[in-house]
């Protein structure tokens, strides 16, 4: 007997790789969090999350970060991997924090075990802005910074969403 799967058309599309962060959350993470984020690196005018912003055609991986506190939400896709590095090249004169894919079987997410400092794994799928179902993934929030040197590794946690909106979970 075969079995059919009812599967989520989010699943197959690749119309686009950008999707805007979910309000809510950045709203939490910058009222909640350590950071007070002073440039969306890798924005559009209609989705940046703060005033200032670096768009496609500006190209954020070509601009310098430093002394900034970054929020960046990557084009989800194959050029990850670059975001990824280029945060943390700038690790030494920036912050940044990112919302991204928890694709723990990429190159890229071995990177992030190596020279993140913090990550905090989201239970359950995003929604993002404008998306008609949720995200066929788990997500997760990346801390790049310089590590302290009594620090040792990547620290981790977790956030999630609860009736009264999202919180820290230890």
């Amino acid at each position: 007997m075969r079995r059919w799967l009812r599967l989520n058309p989010v699943h197959y599309s690749s119309a686009s790789g950008e999707w805007e962060t979910p309000r809510d959350l950045y709203h939490f993470l910058s009222q909640y969090g350590a950071w007070t984020f002073t440039l969306d690196v890798c924005a559009t005018k209609d989705n940046a999350k703060c005033p200032r912003f670096l768009t496609k055609e500006a190209d954020g991986l070509r601009q310098s970060w430093a002394r900034e506190v970054c929020w960046m939400n990557p084009p989800y896709g194959r050029e990850i991997g670059g975001w990824v590095d280029k945060a943390i090249a700038e690790s030494s004169e920036a912050v940044t924090v990112a919302l991204l894919p928890a694709r723990t079987d990429t190159r890229w997410f071995v990177r992030i075990q190596d020279r993140a400092h913090k990550l905090w794994w989201i239970p359950g799928r995003l929604c993002f802005v404008g998306a008609k179902y949720p995200a066929p993934f788990p997500s997760m929030i990346v801390e790049f910074a310089t590590r302290e040197p009594w620090e040792n590794g990547l620290q981790y946690g977790a956030l999630e969403r609860g009736p009264r909106g999202w919180r820290w979970r230890l």
